[in-house]
């Protein structure tokens, strides 16, 4: 092919699927009994679904029914109580599909996969020798090149199945972490991405080779008789200290013009929820920005924020944020606080759902694990059900009625088709709290041309009439443009 010739699309497309990485993915369902050995965080996920049952009970309709079924270790399973409504939850075959997702995300090719059920997990490969052994050779057979587990993996038992399957072993939270990298653009982003991945590496060090615990005599690289894994350890701990210094500084640059906003009588509303639920569609649809908009997960990292002018003429701030997910690894809450701030200050938090998702409670369960943890739960909220688009016609425009003649804290909208934005702004300006808006009479001097263009601007006029050389009007404004224009309010 000569020099300078573009290569056929179908030829780059098997370029870019021949460098994909082949992962194999491994699922695994534990079907514990009695005790629940799931831990702190199952707790927390039953508590956050008890609080959606009790929302559920109250007059929110669900928008699909189903049984609960069995959930994989770290997915929070629980039976619902007799008088709370069943709530859909995260069952193996869907937890390995979310995975599936995330592997697309990270850039892999899903090459196999396969689900273990066992009654309690193995200690030393989480899955046994036997079920190892045959993902060895199912592995081998696709020519796979690592392996993707649905868990979290102990620096041991992740070596232990390397040693089986001579494949790189990854789990749940290094996937996570691996794609927030590939994500981050920002300065900022970076910082967090690497301070998770070090508090994430730091007390796995220890499972990472022989050559870690041996003594090293290199000049001026350790100190006397000290081993390599504690070198290392000391590397890192430098190194996190030294990324924690620099995120503080974004923090306290970010106050800084977190205060010059709250200067002014702007409120700010932040976007959340669980990770491809139409989020940054939905920022795009009503501020107009151009935020990358995927469906791959964890499409936005860095925060975003917008101004978006409400029915009453006030302009708001919009924040778009990180997606929340199943068993979001604590290093990665931790180190994106200084961006999730942007939702300790929102004066309403919007909370995100995928209309058309079967799972759509349990994923709002997730998202109120991360709340609690970010001590927001307290705050106003709305509840917005995205991608009606995607439901039955019928079934979409009953769930809208519903909750508009319900006066239910939910709005049902397509961020997609633009269905329900304009429903959705008012009850944003309904529920904003800051610059209240007011509805007077005001008789204007017609020589006052610039006090009349700014409350063409900004305020909802209802009447104008002209007399003797003035305008009179009737308005509908907030409360920073009535202190401008006090002077010819008709008392």
């Amino acid at each position: 092919m000569p020099l300078g010739t573009e290569l056929p699309r179908s030829t780059k497309t098997r370029i870019k699927e021949d460098l994909q990485e082949r992962a194999f993915l491994v699922g695994i369902d534990v079907r514990t009994r009695g005790r629940s050995a799931r831990g702190a965080v199952t707790a927390q996920a039953q508590a956050a679904r008890d609080a959606a049952s009790a929302v559920a009970g109250a007059g929110t309709k669900p928008v699909s029914a189903g049984l609960s079924s069995g959930s994989s270790v770290g997915q929070g399973a629980g039976k619902s109580s007799t008088n709370k409504p069943s709530i859909p939850e995260f069952d193996a075959e869907e937890s390995l599909a979310e995975l599936r997702t995330l592997a697309g995300s990270a850039g892999a090719k899903v090459v196999g996969e396969i689900l273990q059920r066992r009654d309690r997990p193995d200690p030393a490969t989480l899955i046994g020798a036997g079920k190892l052994e045959e993902i060895a050779g199912a592995a081998a057979s696709v020519n796979a090149d690592l392996l993707l587990f649905d868990h979290d993996l102990s620096a041991s038992q992740q070596r232990n199945i390397e040693k089986v399957v001579h494949l790189r072993v990854i789990d749940r939270t290094q996937l996570i972490l691996d794609i927030f990298a590939r994500h981050a653009r920002t300065r900022e982003g970076q910082l967090q991405v690497e301070l998770a991945q070090l508090q994430y590496l730091l007390p796995r060090l220890a499972g990472r080779g022989v050559e870690m615990s041996q003594l090293g005599g290199g000049i001026g690289t350790r100190g006397p008789g000290e081993t390599q894994l504690e070198t290392d350890r000391r590397k890192i701990a430098r190194r996190v200290r030294h990324v924690e210094q620099q995120l503080e500084n974004v923090r306290r640059i970010r106050a800084q013009q977190r205060q010059r906003r709250e200067s002014a009588p702007v409120a700010t509303v932040a976007l959340v929820g669980y990770t491809n639920a139409g989020k940054s569609t939905l920022f795009n649809a009503l501020t107009r920005a151009a935020v990358l908009a995927s469906p791959r997960m964890f499409a936005t990292l860095d925060p975003t924020i917008r101004g978006v002018v409400l029915p009453s003429k006030r302009k708001i701030l919009m924040s778009d944020t990180v997606g929340f997910i199943r068993s979001l690894p604590h290093t990665l809450v931790s180190a994106f606080r200084a961006t999730l701030e942007e939702v300790q200050r929102a004066s309403l938090i919007l909370h995100v759902s995928d209309a058309s998702s079967r799972l759509s409670a349990d994923q709002d369960a997730q998202v109120e694990i991360v709340l609690k943890e970010l001590e927001v739960e307290k705050k106003p909220r709305l509840r917005v059900m995205n991608k009606v688009d995607l439901l039955d016609e019928e079934v979409a425009e009953t769930l809208m009625n519903d909750a508009l003649r319900d006066g239910s804290n939910t709005v049902y909208v397509s961020a997609a088709e633009g269905t329900g934005l304009d429903r959705l702004l008012a009850r944003i300006d309904a529920m904003i709290e800051e610059d209240p808006v007011s509805r007077v009479h005001l008789r204007v001097p017609q020589k006052e041309g610039k006090t009349l263009a700014m409350l063409e601007a900004k305020a909802r006029i209802y009447s104008r009439a002209y007399k003797d050389g003035a305008v009179v009007l009737e308005v509908e404004a907030p409360e920073s443009v009535m202190r401008r224009v006090r002077d010819w309010v008709v008392k």
